[in-house]
Order: structure tokens, then C-alpha cells, then sequence
């Protein structure tokens, strides 16, 4: 019960987690772009910050292996009346994110390596590699999946790249 007391009283201050809307609108901070570009970026800073940081998620969601490559499926039914269209830009980078430099140029650092590439090329880069691959699982070509990416495989996937 202190404790509750203390937090009303303002002697323990409550940390909120990145999310990974503040990863999106980070990366819509540089450019307007489709869903589909946006699902990808926040794809590929997850495996590496998972790789990079030993198994410590950027965000706590999990990706599935849907069709068109991996997708986080709360950001993809916050975005998708966008439809095809471009996401407007952010103007603004999240508090959180504004707070962790070193969260915030990590997820510049992915941007600068994925960023010119547009949805349909980031869709076919994650075809080929293995953590899309096993997620699917031999599900035919255009069959729905709501298959679970192992982070275990966005790990291996990575750091067999750094090698």
C-alpha cells in the first residue's frame, strides 16, 4: 500500500516502455511511406536490436508471417486505412524515443540501411531470408498465416550476418 501512496506522491516515477508505435512514427519522422515500408523498418529493428542486445526486444510484440513478409498485427490495424497509400509523415519523434539517443539513432542506423528501399523490395529481401521462411512454414504462396516469427530465427538470422 506505500507504495501506492509513494506513487501518488510522486516518489516513484513509472517508466512506459518503447513501443512500437513510437518506433513507427520514429521512422515516419524521416519519410511519408506505406504500411507496407513501415511493417519492414520496424521488422528489421526488432531482429537487430534482439541480436545486437542479447534477446532484449526494441518492443514487446511479436511479428507474424503473413504473405507480403513480416507484420506486427497492432501496427498494421492502426495503419491500415491507409490502405496503399503513403502514412503522413510525423513531424515530431515520441517522447520516449526523444529521451533514449541511443535508441533513436539505432532506429536512424536501420533507416540509413533499409530506408531507400521501397515496400515491395523490403516484401522480397524478407522472402529470402529464413526467419519469414520458417515462420511460414510450407503455407502455400498466397495462404493467410498468423504464424508467430521466431525471435530465436531473427537472432540466428542476424548474427550469422555479423559473422
Amino acid at each position: 500500500m506505500s507504495k501506492v501512496v509513494q506513487l501518488f506522491k510522486g516518489e516513484t516515477q513509472m517508466k512506459r516502455e518503447i513501443t512500437i508505435f513510437d518506433i513507427a512514427k520514429t521512422f515516419l519522422t524521416f519519410e511519408s511511406m506505406t504500411n507496407k515500408k513501415l511493417q519492414k523498418l520496424c521488422y528489421y529493428a526488432q531482429a537487430w536490436y534482439l541480436t545486437l542486445k542479447e534477446g532484449t526486444p526494441l518492443a514487446d510484440v511479436d511479428f507474424e508471417a503473413w504473405v507480403h513478409g513480416p507484420v506486427c498485427p497492432e501496427l498494421y490495424h492502426f495503419y491500415k486505412d491507409w490502405g496503399f497509400q503513403y502514412i503522413n509523415k510525423s513531424e515530431e519523434v515520441p517522447e520516449e524515443i526523444q529521451k533514449n539517443k541511443e535508441i533513436y539513432d539505432f532506429i536512424e542506423k536501420i533507416y540509413e540501411i533499409y530506408g531507400d528501399m521501397d515496400g515491395d523490395e523490403l516484401e522480397a529481401l524478407t522472402h529470402n531470408e529464413s526467419p519469414w521462411i520458417n515462420g511460414r512454414n510450407g503455407l502455400k504462396r498466397m495462404e493467410r498465416s498468423r504464424n508467430i516469427i521466431s525471435r530465436e530465427d531473427m537472432i540466428n538470422f542476424c548474427s550469422n550476418i555479423l559473422k
